[in-house]
């Protein structure tokens, strides 16, 4: 079983209407909440056009170089549902001399990236998932690309537990370790979370988005450009109208506060 339909099957059938992501962008920005069905529609979209049009098969890996979004779990659950091995934009990522079949970055970040991967898809980040720009020789438009894809995806095959998933850790690993950061942490099960993590590669994906899911708990995204200033006055705010259990700092520990 993928690491994706570890964390999607139980939500979905708990309630594929509860919110499982909602995003704010940023102190004065827009909000999104994504209900676990439509989570999993783009995932199942990205899944796909992953698949059947990148030849991404389990252990295929794919770069993911962007921030905490909500776009940015569609990709992530996408991807690990067909099986691909998450890694970083740069060194460090166990690659040795295989090339990556996808890089995920940000649109406004293709030159940054050229070379980085076989197809270079670019994400818009955008409020409504608009397209992020025009197609060119080196890039593709992500939203533009998966909108035609089908809303559900069925896996041609189960994916071992010994699957590469994310950087240097396998599925079954990246399972455990999941549980264990939502058990450190003091993620409760179907609780709301609020956090301000970066999604950095493993240590912001497994705790403020895996350790989160693993425990069918809903998370409240507080989104800034990495290495943004995070107000603790509005995080505060976002506790109390959100409802959230329990806050995930930017860096370290659990802040009860």
């Amino acid at each position: 079983m993928s690491v994706t339909d570890h964390l999607l099957r139980p939500l979905l059938a708990r309630n594929p209407s509860r919110p499982m992501l909602t995003y704010y962008d940023g102190p004065g920005g827009y909000r999104v909440e994504l209900s676990v069905a439509t989570a999993a529609n783009w995932a199942a979209k990205t899944a796909n056009w992953l698949r059947d049009e990148c030849d991404v098969e389990p252990g295929t890996p794919v770069v993911v170089a962007l921030p905490a979004h909500w776009q940015t779990l569609g990709v992530l659950l996408g991807s690990w549902w067909c099986g691909a091995h998450v890694v970083a934009a740069t060194g460090g990522d166990g690659l040795g001399d295989e090339e990556a079949a996808v890089a995920f970055v940000p649109a406004t970040a293709v030159e940054a990236h050229r070379g980085a991967a076989t197809t270079i898809a670019k994400v818009g980040l955008d409020a409504l998932g608009m397209s992020g720009g025009g197609q060119d020789d080196d890039a593709v438009d992500y939203t533009s690309e998966i909108r035609i894809q089908p809303d559900d995806f069925v896996p041609w095959s189960p994916v071992p537990g010994s699957t590469p998933a994310l950087l240097g850790m396998t599925v079954d690993e990246v399972l455990a370790a999941a549980e264990e950061r939502a058990s450190a942490l003091g993620v409760e099960r179907g609780s709301r979370v609020l956090s301000a993590l970066e999604w950095t590669l493993p240590a912001g994906v497994l705790d403020g988005v895996l350790a989160v899911f693993a425990r069918e708990a809903g998370l409240v995204q507080y989104g800034t450009a990495p290495g943004g200033v995070v107000d603790p006055e509005r995080l505060a705010s976002l506790r109390d109208s959100e409802l959230a259990a329990l806050v995930l700092p930017r860096t370290g520990g659990v802040d009860g506060a």
